[in-house]
């Protein structure tokens, strides 16, 4: 079985797009490690809806985790849909030493059957141990290849990664352009394909150019690297709108959707939050943390627990998705897909 891609000019031109993206960041990021990235596939409904592949680190050796999922859904078969086709990057990668900081990048199209549609552009530099001069060359980056979208950006990004119950961000820098459609598509494409090549660019040379000690990382910056981890994953499971989005629409790329957590958390740190919550969230932290085993590893069998539980928690509690992430506007994803 093969993926059928959608049929619009606009989802096929997205789909190049991202996928040049994903090919030379995947480039880019090889140059370090020196290990070639290897690829995995699925396929959404046999490939009948689509599908899409994840390039990843499987060494594990300069990444703790590093993953570069495209993908693209789409219901060219079913007029009754509202969604036409959705089509995405979504790109994460942890660096092994915890003086090399983390990025989130996510470029997508969606595209209605109406023939309306808009892209998302998100990033975000995530360090466990914060360095100014990365932060003001990654801001400078995206002024530069958003330009008067800048502010706005930042604004949204900044609301969508607070968190609330730790009363901090995720990261150091963040942006995020929800629903973003101009009277000119050619531009709005354009700018999508420059904020991913600048994008990625940037943090390829925050990688080449750390003058890293020599030596082990301490116990000390491994300490502040594994509490950055921990908050990580309590971000993307109790509070990250687009990973329980994906996850509630189908259940056919869960190691992919679940690609962005780190190898290993706290528990006891993640314990400590569940006061933290308000009632019924503190059910979902508390789930989280009866499906990590104690010397907090995550791999693929947690991931596939960590689904289950995600989704359970919102079949039970719907009402707890209003209290998810959110910028200025709030994509119906699920919706789109129902």
């Amino acid at each position: 079985m093969t993926m059928i891609p959608a049929q619009s000019s606009s989802a096929v031109a997205a789909l190049e797009l991202v996928q040049q993206i994903q090919s030379d960041f995947a480039h880019r990021l090889c140059l370090k490690n020196q290990i070639p990235f290897k690829r995995i596939s699925w396929l959404r409904d046999g490939g009948r809806h689509g599908g899409g592949s994840r390039l990843t680190d499987a060494a594990a050796v300069f990444y703790n985790r590093a993953s570069l999922n495209v993908s693209q859904v789409h219901y060219d078969d079913q007029p009754t849909k509202p969604l036409g086709s959705a089509t995405a990057l979504s790109c994460i990668v942890h660096p092994d030493h915890p003086l090399l900081p983390s990025l989130h990048m996510h470029i997508s199209w969606t595209e209605m059957k109406t023939g309306t549609g808009y892209w998302r552009l998100m990033a975000d530099l995530n360090p466990a141990i914060p360095d100014e001069a990365d932060r003001v060359l990654f801001e400078k980056t995206l002024r530069g290849c958003t330009g008067n979208l800048f502010e706005t950006g930042k604004s949204q990004g900044e609301t969508y990664f607070y968190i609330p119950a730790l009363r901090r961000h995720r990261g150091i820098s963040h942006f995020y352009l929800e629903q973003h459609q101009s009277p000119d598509a050619d531009t709005d494409r354009e700018l999508a394909q420059n904020f991913g090549n600048s994008v990625t660019r940037c943090y390829g040379d925050l990688l080449g150019d750390k003058q890293l000690p020599e030596g082990t990382p301490t116990s000390e910056q491994k300490s502040s690297q594994l509490a950055y981890h921990t908050l990580y994953l309590f971000q993307v499971l109790t509070l990250d709108r687009g990973t329980t989005s994906g996850l509630l629409v189908h259940d056919q790329n869960d190691l992919g959707i679940l690609a962005s957590l780190p190898a290993q958390i706290d528990p006891e740190l993640l314990i400590s939050w569940i006061p933290l919550m308000e009632k019924p969230r503190d059910e979902l932290l508390r789930a989280i943390v009866d499906a990590i085993p104690a010397n907090g590893s995550i791999g693929d069998t947690q991931k596939i627990l960590l689904c289950q539980v995600v989704r359970q928690f919102y079949k039970k509690y719907p009402q707890c998705l209003d209290q998810q992430a959110k910028g200025f506007t709030v994509p119906r994803t699920v919706a789109n897909h129902t």
